[in-house]
């Protein structure tokens, strides 16, 4: 019997793609499509945002990495509904550039799909979930400078955006792999900022 494949995070896009409409929309806008209680789907569609070409969008790296620590430090406490600050949420992006990420991020988003399921699950909760959530709280202290280093926010957000695909669709491998890749995001920030 094939395996059963997860569209979860094709699932959110389509959501994400639904809410944009006119020429801008708001991250509050997102928030209520995806949910109040979405944690990884929000931080999921940040994470992507930034890796995509919306991340053209002046500030957005240091946006996404503000609204990550906010839901990351929210899910450490415990918190079962999302609370964004109204600067963020009142914030606006591009709808035609937010298309145009969500577009290209399909072919990719679709081959990963291929290859997740649930397993490990045990990594999903606490205590063992309580690592990588402080180290990408770590991380995105320092995403905002990353700005000033070319394709460096990028990379941090595609560790994200792992780590939330992780949780969305309860692969605690891909848990592991996102925070292999995280503990190696300061070498590769290094070698294309200042070695390459």
């Amino acid at each position: 019997m094939p395996k059963e494949r997860t569209h979860a995070l094709s699932d959110v896009l389509d959501r994400l793609e639904k809410s944009t409409h006119g020429d801008s929309i708001t991250v509050q806008e997102v928030i209520e499509e995806l949910g109040h209680k979405s944690f990884a789907s929000l931080m999921l569609v940040f994470a992507l945002i930034s890796t995509s070409p919306a991340s053209a969008i002046p500030g957005i790296t240091a946006v996404v990495a503000l609204i990550t620590f906010i839901l990351v430090a929210q899910m450490i406490i415990g918190r079962d509904s999302v609370w964004l600050p109204s600067f963020v949420t009142s914030r606006r992006m591009s709808s035609e550039k937010l298309r145009k990420g969500i577009g290209w991020l399909r072919k990719p988003v679709h081959f990963v799909e291929r290859f997740l399921k649930a397993r490990l699950t045990f990594f999903l909760h606490r205590p063992w979930l309580f690592l990588p959530l402080l180290l990408i709280l770590g991380l995105t202290l320092f995403m905002p400078f990353m700005e000033v280093i070319p394709t460096s926010g990028s990379i941090a957000s595609a560790v994200i955006a792992l780590f939330a695909a992780g949780l969305l669709t309860r692969d605690g491998a891909l848990v592991v792999v996102s925070l292999i890749l995280l503990l190696a995001v300061p070498v590769a920030v290094w070698y294309f900022g200042f070695g390459g």
